[in-house]
């Protein structure tokens, strides 16, 4: 049912369509359910055979992931479609955001959202790191007496972690400005979009939800997918199929395009531990 929905939705549309699902949501603290480098094998894997000369429609659910990957990504598919459209069935969140915000068209339901880019070492806020530790100097040229205070707090820093907060906050940056240059002309419109996104005092949470009344009234190009009925039909059918799929199937990534390409990544299983009685049963799961 997933490929025949897919198929039906590329040939409605007249273009290329690929399914980018993680299982987040059903797989929570899973390996490989975010954007990463392997990921690139998966687009490798759907682009190939497909008619670059027709455009891309990219059908999105995850909860983002490494910057570097993501950026990877964003300049491989532009390479090879001059046309993408994203469509968001219900999340593309951070990572999953920025690739959203690189394609000509975003198409959203009224359930639809995006986040924001604001970048995260392990769960922590990059510049909320760098703006604690302003502060701190700040405070300490005032109130010297609150040194012991600060101490506790910066003690727990990993070595280099402000640096790497520095960096990639530089390099989110960075993606941001290149990213909107593309899809928005207006330079006011492009800060008023990136400080959205990408500065955390606004955003003030990692899990904000952009709504797409919210993205529309910043000006990127978000079209409605009540709009068209047939379209809605054949996208939440798509989108119920591999929620269905991800929340019974122990698979943490699903990419597939609509000509059958298909690249599935399986969660690995712990290994079974012996029984203590050698004549016992042991249970190995499917």
């Amino acid at each position: 049912m997933r490929m025949q929905y897919l198929s039906e939705l590329a040939t409605y549309r007249k273009r290329n369509a690929i399914a980018y699902y993680s299982g987040w949501m059903y797989r929570p603290g899973a390996e490989d359910t975010s954007i990463n480098d392997k990921d690139m094998n998966a687009f490798m894997e759907v682009v190939h055979r497909l008619d670059k000369t027709k455009g891309l429609d990219l059908i999105l659910h995850t909860p983002g992931g490494e910057i570097a990957a993501t950026e990877q990504i964003i300049n491989y598919l532009h390479s090879c479609f001059d046309d993408i459209t994203v469509i968001i069935p219900q999340m593309a969140m951070s990572a999953g955001s920025i690739i959203s915000v690189s394609c000509k068209e975003i198409i959203m339901g009224k359930q639809s959202c995006l986040g924001p880019f604001d970048p995260q070492l392990g769960g922590v806020a990059c510049q909320s790191v760098l703006r604690e530790f302003d502060n701190a100097k700040s405070e300490l040229q005032q109130n010297p007496a609150a040194l012991g205070l600060w101490q506790v707090i910066i003690s727990k820093y990993p070595p280099t972690f402000l640096y790497s907060c520095a960096q990639a906050v530089a390099l989110t940056d960075e993606l941001a400005d290149k990213i909107l240059e593309k899809v928005i002309a207006a330079p006011e419109k492009r800060n008023s979009i990136k400080k959205a996104f990408n500065d955390n005092s606004e955003s003030k949470i990692h899990s904000r939800h952009f709504s797409k009344a919210k993205l529309q009234k910043l000006g990127l190009n978000v079209k409605n997918l009540e709009d068209d009925q047939t379209l809605q039909d054949l996208v939440l059918s798509v989108h119920h199929c591999y929620t269905v799929l991800l929340e019974n199937v122990p698979i943490t990534k699903c990419v597939e395009n609509s000509c059958g390409g298909r690249y599935l990544r399986m969660l690995q299983q712990p290994p079974v531990k012996p029984a203590k009685n050698e004549n016992a049963k042991i249970e190995v799961p499917c």
